[in-house]
Formats: structure tokens, C-alpha cells, sequence
């Protein structure tokens, strides 16, 4: 049985292969002999692209088959900071969506291979299987939280919730938006992230979306300003300005 952690670990025959790349440089020749000579699997070669390599065996192992044939492989190219912005951009439409979302993370990586990388996945996320858009929720970097927050499925909305990387500006924007998937405005105010936050409170009760019993929850802490605000602010409903108003002690 394989433990969980040995993909971390590097395997015995990187080092050895690692020490031969190195050997030989940018030598064209000498690299494809290196590799011939070791037939590395996949893991061996991610575990060797962690590292500093030459530009060349970065490019022989990104554009020359067998090795470009294996979209694992070609991750690990991406993901190397050695690796050309040329090449790296050349890649990236064949990468996994794990690879991708990792490439759009990595801030050693050039701006415009991180930006292609979400562009990217952000064509790819409406034929992403169910399970893979909640792990993606979870890590997503910030020009790919706008189409998350579209997202209907609950669960998708709870991992995204828990993502450090989104912002308060990020869930206001949201909340202001026509056509508010109903997840988004229930996970918000089920979450211990959010839900105590005031301008998400009040975003909360602003939104015409908002089921009754949720926004009627947040009217209680808001300040004058913002009552007079639902008070006034057209398509609410009628008990909810009303609450609004008698808090103000307009009405009896």
C-alpha cells in the first residue's frame, strides 16, 4: 500500500537524473541521451522539475515527445521557475485543471502564464465535474472568484466561503448583483466567516433576494444610516421597511 505522502518524496532515481541534466547543460544532446538513458516515470520527473534545471532540458521535456505527450510532465514545466514565459504560455492550454489552478497561485511564475492559467480554467469550469469545482472553490485565486460566486450548488458555495483568498469587496459586489443564486445568500449568512460582518449584513438586507427571515436577522444591528437606507431603497418587502421604520421610531 502506498502512503499518502510518498508523491511528496522525491524517488531515489531523480537524484541520480537530476545530477545528470546538470551534467549536461544546455547541451542539446547529451540531455536527450540523460533521459533516454534514465526512462524516468512521471513521478521522477515532477520531483526533478521541483528544481533548479537548464533552460534546454525544460524545453526538450515541454515540446519533444514522449515527454510532451505526458500532461503531468508538462505541469511540472510550467510550474518551474526557470521555464521560458514563451514555452510556459505554449503549455498552458494542455495543463490538468489542478495544474492550472496551482500555475495561477504560484507568484514566482510570470503575470502573464498566471493570467493565462485562469483565463484557462475559467473556460474549462462550467464541464468541471462537481467534486473538482469544490476543490477548486477552496483555492481559487481572486480572478476566478466572480464566476464561482455564480455557482447554485451549495456545496460549491461553502467551500468558496472558507477560501482565504476571497475579500469582503468580493461578496458585496456579489450581493449586489440581479439574479442571486439562492446558495450564495444562505451560505453567507450560515457562515462564521461572514456572517457577523457588518457591510455583508447590510448587503444581506439590501438584496431583494434576500429570503424574509434572513434579512429580518440582520435588521436588529444596523445602524440609522442604513435603516433609513432599507426604509427607502425600492423592491424590498413591505414588512422589512416597516421593522426598518419602526426601529427608527417612525412607526408605532
Amino acid at each position: 500500500m502506498t502512503d499518502a505522502g510518498d508523491e511528496d518524496r522525491p524517488p531515489p532515481a531523480a537524484d541520480a537524473l537530476h545530477a545528470d541534466l546538470l551534467r549536461a547543460g544546455e547541451d542539446v544532446a547529451a540531455l536527450r541521451a540523460a533521459l533516454a538513458r534514465h526512462e524516468p516515470d512521471d513521478l521522477a520527473l515532477l520531483a526533478v522539475l521541483r528544481r533548479a534545471l537548464p533552460v534546454r532540458a525544460l524545453e526538450l521535456l515541454g515540446t519533444s515527445p514522449p515527454w510532451s505527450e505526458r500532461r503531468r510532465v508538462l505541469g511540472g514545466v510550467v510550474r518551474n521557475p526557470r521555464a521560458p514565459t514563451s514555452l510556459a504560455l505554449r503549455l498552458v492550454p494542455s495543463l490538468f485543471w489542478r495544474d492550472l489552478a496551482e500555475v495561477a497561485a504560484l507568484l514566482r511564475i510570470a503575470p502573464s502564464v498566471r493570467a493565462r492559467a485562469e483565463a484557462v480554467l475559467k473556460e474549462q469550469l462550467p464541464d468541471l465535474r462537481l467534486g473538482d469545482r469544490i476543490t477548486l472553490a477552496r483555492i481559487a485565486t481572486p480572478a476566478l472568484l466572480p464566476a464561482l460566486l455564480a455557482e447554485a450548488d451549495a456545496r460549491v458555495v461553502q467551500a468558496l466561503l472558507d477560501n482565504p483568498r476571497l475579500r469582503e469587496s468580493d461578496l458585496l459586489t456579489a450581493l449586489r448583483r440581479d439574479g442571486l443564486p439562492p446558495a450564495l445568500i444562505e451560505g453567507i449568512a450560515a457562515s462564521p466567516r461572514w456572517r457577523g460582518v457588518y457591510a455583508v449584513r447590510v448587503a444581506l438586507v439590501l438584496q431583494p433576494r434576500t429570503p424574509l427571515p434572513i434579512a429580518l436577522a440582520q435588521i436588529s444591528v444596523l445602524v440609522p444610516g442604513d435603516l433609513r437606507r432599507v426604509a427607502s431603497s425600492g423592491g424590498l418587502a413591505p414588512l422589512l421597511q416597516r421593522t426598518a421604520r419602526r426601529l427608527l421610531g417612525e412607526e408605532r
